[in-house]
């Protein structure tokens, strides 16, 4: 039950899983409070966002529930209807086709910046009370909620706090919740480029010895890049002007996709794994990269985050038609059980292949190729496979 000037939910933290929670719970009639540090930048179709995702299908849906994503695929969502997948030592490709398992495409390649516009553009009208620019800077709880107090003084009480603000979540840390982090000595090199070849609508990541390069289709005949590297080599590849970069870059991508020319600026970010131990503590829990940071080779990080949201609705949903209480303590602890079995065993897969892919030692390099065709050729694995990635699981 609520004590009088409480609300039931407050959301720590604008970006993409933290501004879905917020509207996505507002929508499930519960009266929600989000907490952001900065106002968002609007997105610009004329500059293009570097940081983007493989969108997945389940997560377009839970979306399109709270009436936002045919706003963000009008503006800007290039469908990628096919995936290959190749180690640069040989082998056989494993590949993805919608055709073959019976859907308009896979996926989407979408903006951040995109996303968290329509999002936040959607939150006045669902009723969303929104504290920005503030940040938390303690909070106090006990058995019926939680106090957040904010730099500008206010402090707010809720049944429930979300902590949605990233990896380096305060709210996480106020709450005593720790992590396991491990550093992968790794960068993920980001720009858009334009190959010699059309993109074709497909998602094309090459293995090489020093990490994953990702091709993910965009629009107006560009591809996004996602180059995996070792710290050293990362900032070398920063460093060189844009006819090397393009020509070093062709080069890792074997010529797959003819010359390739650099069409954006370029920027990298730093690769680790981190894992909230738990994901709940009383009153509040952690979400998306609060909760769970992952390899961005399969490009599931931020689909991970919105699952988190979309199983904490599932479970109020639950609840409500039971008329028990959706925040009650046995409920909170089941939704972390789930959510942290399934994102740790995601940042093991990721971490695994990974290490697998990301080394040009012999006995390896012998398998990794007949594995990515073997599981190429068995029908039922690559269905498995992609229903995981889309979020299908048991379906």
């Amino acid at each position: 039950m609520k004590r009088r000037g409480q609300i039931d939910v407050a959301v720590v933290g604008g970006g993409v899983v933290g501004a879905a929670c917020a509207l996505v719970l507002a929508r499930e009639r519960l009266e929600v409070m989000l907490v952001e540090g900065r106002e968002p930048p609007r997105w610009s179709p004329s500059q293009p966002d570097l940081r983007v995702y493989a969108f997945a299908p389940d997560n377009a849906a839970l979306l399109d529930a709270a009436g936002v994503w045919d706003a963000v695929r009008d503006a800007r969502a290039q469908p990628y209807r096919r995936m290959r997948v190749w180690d640069a030592a040989g082998g056989d490709e494993l590949r993805f086709d919608a055709d073959a398992l019976g859907r308009a495409q896979l996926g989407w390649i979408v903006e951040n910046a995109l996303l968290v516009d329509r999002l936040w553009a959607a939150l006045p009208a669902a009723g969303v009370q929104v504290r920005c620019p503030a940040r938390v800077e303690a909070m106090e709880q006990d058995a019926d909620g939680v106090t957040l107090r904010l730099d500008d003084g206010t402090r707010i009480d809720a049944r429930l706090a979300v902590a949605a603000d990233g990896g380096d979540s305060t709210l996480r840390r106020l709450a005593g919740l720790e992590v396991a982090a491990h550093d992968y000595a790794q960068r993920g090199v980001v720009a858009f480029v334009r190959t010699g070849e059309p993109h074709e609508d497909t998602a094309w990541q090459r293995f090489l010895p020093s990490g994953p390069l990702a091709f993910l289709p965009f629009a107006d005949g560009l591809s996004s890049i996602v180059w995996t590297l070792p710290d050293a080599e990362a900032e070398r590849v920063l460093a060189l002007d844009e006819a090397t970069f393009g020509r070093e870059l062709t080069q890792a991508m074997g010529g797959q996709r003819g010359e390739v020319a650099l069409a954006s600026p370029r920027a990298a970010f730093p690769l680790k794994r981190q894992l909230a131990r738990d994901y709940v503590a009383g009153r509040v829990i952690v979400a998306g990269d609060a909760a769970h940071v992952v390899h961005p080779l399969a490009g599931q990080g931020v689909n991970l985050g919105l699952r988190d949201v979309a199983a904490l609705r599932d479970g109020i949903r639950a609840a409500t038609a039971k008329r028990a209480d959706w925040d009650a303590p046995h409920r909170l602890e089941r939704w972390a059980r789930q959510r942290r079995s399934e994102n740790a065993t995601a940042a093991h897969a990721f971490d695994g292949i990974n290490r697998l892919f990301s080394n040009d030692e012999m006995h390896l390099t012998l398998l990794r190729g007949p594995l990515l065709g073997l599981a190429g050729k068995l029908p039922p694995l690559v269905d498995f496979f992609w229903r995981h990635a889309a979020g299908q699981r048991g379906r």
